[in-house]
């Protein structure tokens, strides 16, 4: 599959991962009435498992490794989930407590921001293994 292909199936995955979260984050948010920062970790959290299952499955399904799935849920959150919790949680606190701007708006500029660095961390490590032949 080829990288710009690879890239239309990441961000649908991701635009998927987003309605999870910013879903997860306003029910958190009004339900549980705790700091938006927790809320924001909890909803990052939640994106993060949807995210790996569709990645593995469908943006880089064609690519197996020896490693175990496990393995990968790993890799995937010590690459994108680093990335995605550290930099949701610091944008978010950047975005609402000194820029005024709503939490759910802070949220989706915060994920679209890191989504770049999570796409090459995908593409070059977590499901970095070499290309299969597709099952028909």
């Amino acid at each position: 599959m080829n990288t710009l292909t690879r890239w239309w199936r990441f961000n649908l995955v991701g635009a998927m991962g987003m309605v999870v979260q910013l879903t997860a984050l306003a029910v958190l948010s009004r339900v549980c009435g705790g700091h938006y920062l927790y809320a924001s970790a909890v909803a990052v959290e939640l994106a993060l498992i949807n995210n790996f299952v569709w990645h593995l499955h469908y943006t880089w399904r064609d690519r197996r490794d020896d490693s175990t799935r496990l393995a990968q849920f790993v890799r995937f959150h010590l690459s994108n989930g680093m990335i995605s919790v550290l930099g949701n949680l610091a944008l978010m606190r950047m975005l609402v407590d000194k820029a005024r701007v709503p939490v759910l708006a802070a949220n989706a500029i915060a994920i679209l921001c890191c989504s770049i660095a999570n796409f090459c961390l995908g593409n070059s490590w977590t499901f970095a293994g070499e290309p299969k032949a597709e099952a028909l």
